[in-house]
């Protein structure tokens, strides 16, 4: 009979590309020691978010409103002629109005930095979830350096195929943030160990963010009666998980600016170690 799992112990040479053997360890020195505390002014002190790209996974983003600016590149999720997904450039709009909301929330935190935009949702914030997979699946194959989503799905038969994605986009250095549902109900990919999730909180401080040590939503950041921008240069008041979200997404392209050797791990480290509850009153 054959065994469902081959034991690690049958291997008689590691593979170094997966294990490490005594005489590799000089390879694995790190430039500098990691902080025992990290400061805002360390994390991203001066950073601007210059040199980072920004990906707006969402309904379209509004080329040129005011507190957004120039949009670096808008792709569209459309069906192909064979009933496929795929992904070509599409005019600079958005459909609905919410990922100009996002990316508004990025730009105010990161204003250097670079924001695309692909769109999977149409009117009414309508979107399938094959539509969701092929946008996203092109999104880590462009090596993005931060992915906005602030969208989630509820279907369980896109959960393995979306953590696989995150997956990817973890090692590959790709940061993915991601909106945990407004409800308390389970949806994907927020609840993937390889994304940094995000809830919202109600203290009224736009530059707080705080760790939650129950998650699986890891991070909470101000996303209640929040100024965004809108369609036709206007703005509105919003609630929700969506505009937490690309805050911290913001604080990404801040700390990865200032510090652009870090990987995903070290990039939720350095937000939980700046965290307004970790590092206590300054």
């Amino acid at each position: 009979m054959t065994p469902s799992l081959t034991p690690a112990t049958r291997l008689t040479e590691p593979p170094l590309t997966w294990s490490m053997v005594g005489r590799d360890q000089a390879g694995l020195a790190l430039a500098a020691g990691w902080p025992s505390a990290v400061t805002p002014e360390q994390a991203w002190g001066e950073a601007t978010g210059r040199g980072i790209r920004v990906c707006v996974v969402d309904s379209g983003v509004e080329d040129g409103h005011p507190a957004v600016g120039p949009i670096q590149s808008s792709h569209a999720v459309q069906p192909g002629p064979s009933g496929e997904w795929t992904v070509a450039a599409a005019d600079h709009e958005d459909l609905s109005g919410h990922g100009t909301a996002c990316a508004g929330v990025v730009r105010a935190v990161a204003p250097d930095c670079e924001i695309h935009s692909v769109r999977v949702l149409g009117h009414g914030m309508s979107g399938s979830g094959d539509a969701f997979l092929a946008g996203l699946r092109w999104v880590v194959a462009q090596n993005f350096d931060i992915v906005n989503l602030s969208l989630s799905t509820t279907r369980h038969k896109f959960a393995d195929t979306l953590r696989s994605l995150a997956d990817d986009a973890y090692f590959h250095r790709t940061v993915l943030v991601a909106s945990a549902h407004n409800l308390p109900v389970e949806s994907f990919p927020w609840r993937f160990s390889s994304v940094i999730s995000v809830g919202s909180h109600d203290t009224g401080d736009p530059h707080q963010f705080f760790y939650n040590p129950a998650p699986p939503v890891e991070f909470f950041a101000h996303g209640v009666d929040v100024e965004v921008p809108w369609l036709g240069g206007g703005s509105r008041r919003c609630t929700g998980n969506s505009f937490a979200t690309p805050r911290i997404a913001g604080y990404c392209a801040l700390i990865l600016s200032k510090n652009p050797e870090l990987t995903p791990f070290q990039v939720k480290n350095m937000l939980y170690l700046t965290a307004a509850n970790v590092r206590g009153p300054q």
